[in-house]
């Protein structure tokens, strides 16, 4: 079967590629991408997908995937991988919001109460109107990142 994208190193790309993979250097899916393109380069061993795929525990998808990818994206990105363009989920409070919590957090608690619990704080934070609705664990991880 014709390969689709095929792999060419250059030497220096090839060199960098041996030292992930001689020194384990990088998180073990950067080292696995850098083993199947040493093993994937048309100018080296040229092994087929089924072969690479089977020598290092993955699918063949995987392979096919990370030829694609340095056809398309090239080396860098191949390696070492893309960061999100944005996170899996969107944050719940924006800055000017959590700085509120915190200095509503910081004032005194309710007449009544000697501290301020989370569900407390979630509950007076509605009120206020710094948010249309947060639960006491949104505020608890607010509040974590200032301790």
């Amino acid at each position: 079967m014709q390969k689709r994208y095929v792999v060419r190193l250059t030497d220096q790309e090839r060199n960098e590629l041996r030292v992930v993979v001689k020194k384990l250097k990088g998180t073990g899916e950067k080292v696995r991408r850098a083993q199947i393109l040493l093993k994937a380069d048309a100018d080296g061993p040229n092994w087929s997908d089924r072969q690479i795929a089977d020598a290092f525990s993955c699918r063949v998808q995987m392979v096919e995937n990370v030829r694609q990818r340095l056809v398309e994206r090239g080396f860098g990105e191949t390696l070492n991988g893309s960061k999100r363009a944005q996170p899996p989920t969107e944050k719940l409070l924006d800055g000017d919001q959590e700085a509120k919590i915190i200095a509503t957090r910081l004032g005194p608690p309710p007449k009544g109460y000697s501290n301020w619990t989370l569900r407390l704080l979630a509950r007076k934070v509605v009120e206020l109107g710094i948010a249309e609705s947060v639960s006491y664990e949104t505020v608890r991880r607010t509040l974590k990142k200032t301790a």
